[in-house]
């Protein structure tokens, strides 16, 4: 096969999917049909404003050709920053002003209609010369949406032993320096030779290019592990399939520089059918366990669970639900967070983070409707002075997201937990038998019982909806994560990220470093395990981490470091 028909092939299977297309000289502004002034334009301009008029017709004509000017001049010269000011208007529609009545209203001006496939124009183009700067490129396929160029393809010669996968990379990077305008509205890069395909973002590196493979979200590899090219075009590039990947599956992250992050084909997969679970488990009579999304170490869970938050807070069955994202540590609290609060484009809306007990309760409690909440589970402790942790919402369109919830969401049962009784200060601040010249004595011992973490939560929130994320779910008589959370929506195990080249093999040789504890010093241990499983206040947790952070020194010793890597 030549790389020309390996072209035709491709705009063969885009045809099937239902695009229309049209060959790139006969649309060229000398061509028989021109639909371009010069070459150095990116857009088809007319079948811009023909959309825009189409999809707007209650906004003044002038409105809607002030969008147009602006789509077609973003005015941000960096190109990362101009294709995230482009995805913006995309997403959100283009912002106008515009008199009516004697005042000044605003609006948007959709580019796009993301309810309707058939309301939008799906064009294949082929063979688009660009002229940039100093150069005039050519790129082989160009999917355009409503005249907007969304995805670029490049092709390599499948019978070309030097003209692989990785060669196709290489030529849309030279394009970037190029004929840079065009990325400016890109969201998609595919690159294929015929036998591979993968797909990437404009800010993606050659390693972050990856297969989609699947059509439906359950069958792998349906057309056969040599078919990759027309998989990824009928699982990811169809209409239907695309404007959801556009809308709630790319994501720009700034933390210093601008990255520009797309989903694997497990992540698009776990949240859709996430949302169909978590919709149907939250109805009046539902089960509210949501399921659980099983995907191994590596492969992008907290994409994951940023997509699905911006998914399930546009759900109109959810009407406007409030997410509650639940951590075990305030390390991973942190971290998580601020994969949420880098992605605010996506979410609309700027999560908060609990930072203390009382502080939880007052951003929970008669909260109407929306928002995104952090939190670690150990807030959901009740006071020294309640015997159960008080309600916060009764509302059912709450959906909490259990990280990691193989380690901390089994604590239903109820324990009998035995305490000393602290002793009564006076007011000198000493206790009674100091002042009385009293021999010291042991202090009262109290007992209550108490539920653990997960009935506490369940407490709060008694009608929200649980989705479990976690790399290691478990299955024991008393820890089962299906068993409190539902039936695994989706899994991807740690051969399927490796195979995809998501995540790397890790090989490892047992080596044992004998670490001595002192004999005298196990009682005191103990003692400090039990403090720990006790949950102290939050004015102790430095006192934790310092004693967490003595065991790590000791394990990371430099003679017992040595030592295991010798």
């Amino acid at each position: 096969m030549t790389e020309d028909q390996l072209e035709h092939e491709t705009l063969a299977w885009l045809a099937a999917v239902g695009y229309a297309h049209a060959y790139g000289p006969d649309i060229a502004p000398d061509g028989d049909a021109p639909e371009r002034a010069n070459y150095q334009q990116v857009l088809l301009s007319e079948r811009v404003r023909n959309a825009i008029d189409r999809l707007n017709p209650a906004i003044p004509l002038a409105a809607r050709e002030d969008a147009l000017r602006q789509v077609l001049n973003l005015d941000t010269p960096v190109l990362p920053s101009a294709n995230r000011a482009f995805h913006r208007l995309l997403l959100n529609g283009v912002p106008v002003e515009y008199q009516k009545d004697g005042e000044t209203r605003g609006d948007f001006v959709r580019l796009i209609d993301f309810a309707d496939v058939a309301a939008n124009e799906w064009l294949a183009v082929n063979q688009f010369s660009i002229r940039g700067p100093h150069h005039a490129r050519r790129p082989d396929i160009i999917l355009f949406v409503n005249g907007l160029p969304l995805v670029l393809l490049e092709l390599k010669n499948p019978a070309d032993t030097h003209a692989d996968i990785w060669k196709a990379y290489d030529q849309i990077e030279t394009y970037k320096e190029q004929i840079p305008d065009v990325f400016q509205y890109n969201e998609v890069l595919v690159i294929s030779d015929g036998t591979e395909a993968r797909m990437g973002s404009l800010s993606a590196s050659a390693e972050r290019f990856l297969a989609w493979r699947t059509i439906d979200g359950v069958t792998l590899d349906p057309l056969g592990q040599f078919n990759e090219l027309e998989t990824l075009i009928r699982g990811v590039l169809a209409p239907a399939y695309l404007l959801d990947f556009l809308r709630f599956f790319v994501l720009f992250e700034d933390d210093g520089t601008l990255v520009k992050k797309i989903a694997g084909y497990h992540q698009f997969h776990a949240v859709r059918s996430a949302i169909v679970q978590v919709v149907a488990a939250s109805r009046p009579g539902g089960s509210q366990k949501g399921g659980v999304v099983w995907h191994t170490q590596g492969s992008g869970k907290s994409i994951t669970m940023t997509c699905f938050a911006a998914r399930v807070m546009r759900e109109a069955a959810m009407e406007n639900p409030t997410v509650v994202v639940i951590t075990d540590r305030n390390d991973l609290d942190g971290q998580l967070f601020g994969v949420f609060s880098l992605s605010q484009d996506l979410l609309r809306e700027q999560p908060v983070q609990c930072d203390t007990r009382q502080d939880l309760r007052a951003k929970l409690a008669n909260r109407p409707s929306g928002g995104i909440v952090f939190a670690t589970i150990q807030k959901f402790m009740p006071g020294e002075d309640e015997d159960s942790f008080p309600l916060l919402s009764d509302r059912h369109n709450i959906v909490v997201i259990a990280d990691e919830a193989h380690r901390t969401q089994y604590g239903f049962a109820a324990k009998l937990k035995t305490r000393r009784q602290p002793p009564v200060m006076l007011s000198t601040g000493s206790p009674p038998f100091a002042q009385l010249g009293a021999e010291e004595a042991p202090l009262p011992l109290l007992e209550r019982y108490q539920v653990g973490y997960a009935q506490n939560l369940r407490d709060a929130l008694p009608n929200a909806t649980f989705v479990a994320f976690s790399g290691t779910p478990v299955s024991s008589e008393d820890r089962d994560t299906r068993a409190v959370f539902g039936d695994y929506i989706h899994i991807y195990d740690m051969q399927q990220a490796r195979d995809d080249g998501a995540t790397v093999a890790i090989y490892f040789e047992s080596r044992l470093a004998k670490l001595g504890l002192k004999e005298e010093s196990l009682p005191d241990i103990d003692a400090e395990v039990d403090e720990l499983a006790e949950d102290e206040e939050d004015d102790q947790q430095a006192l934790l981490k310092s004693r967490w952070a003595a065991l790590e020194k000791v394990v990371g010793a430099e003679p017992r470091i040595k030592q295991v890597a010798a």
